[in-house]
């Protein structure tokens, strides 16, 4: 988003790049096997709650079947200086 920060699907729920570098180191540390893992992974994103750091990796995961099954396009990136 032109602002920079990142709003899951539907839920009004806005995340920043602070926020979603957060999550990202999160769920390399708290896998699926880890207890309680959303209330881990909501605590150190910091300001969301368990329920919203769930939403916001079934989002990921949405995203990534999209991209992988070619539903995304790529983007027309253009050579800068050459």
């Amino acid at each position: 988003m032109a602002s920079g920060s990142m709003s899951s699907r539907g839920t009004g729920c806005t995340w920043t790049p602070k926020q979603n570098k957060a999550f990202e180191r999160a769920l390399a540390i708290y896998d699926r096997d880890t207890p309680d893992r959303w209330h881990n992974i909501a605590r150190a994103v910091g300001g969301k709650t368990a329920e919203e750091v769930k939403r916001h990796y079934e989002d990921l995961l949405e995203d990534i079947k999209n991209i992988e099954s070619g539903q995304v396009p790529f983007p027309n990136y253009r050579n800068i200086g050459n």
